[in-house]
């Protein structure tokens, strides 16, 4: 489990408090900071399932390949919100590429 998990789960947890107590209350601010809270803990937890799980290609991949895919899952590790950007201007830029077939 990586630490983005478990930090994506604790902040998960507070949203649910804050969203708790914010509608006890009557306080919607305190029920908008919970509710971004847990959006903010379950894309945490995405991320960390998604590094979990390249994680483990990782390791069945060629040996000569392993090193620069685990320099590559450290960065990600490290900056996850670099890594998110950098993947959705990839995926924007092939989306784009492949919008501008026509067929006539």
């Amino acid at each position: 489990m990586t630490d983005q998990r478990i930090e994506g789960a604790a902040t998960q947890a507070e949203g649910q408090v804050q969203n708790g107590l914010g509608r006890m209350t009557g306080d919607s601010k305190l029920q908008l900071d919970g509710r971004m809270n847990e959006m903010k803990g379950k894309a945490l937890d995405a991320y960390g399932r998604v590094i979990d799980g390249l994680d483990g290609l990782v390791a069945k991949a060629p040996a000569g390949v392993q090193g620069h895919a685990r320099t590559g899952l450290d960065f990600a590790r490290r900056k996850p919100l670099l890594t998110t950007g950098i993947v959705a201007g990839l995926a924007v830029l092939l989306g784009s590429m492949g919008g501008r077939r026509r067929h006539y």
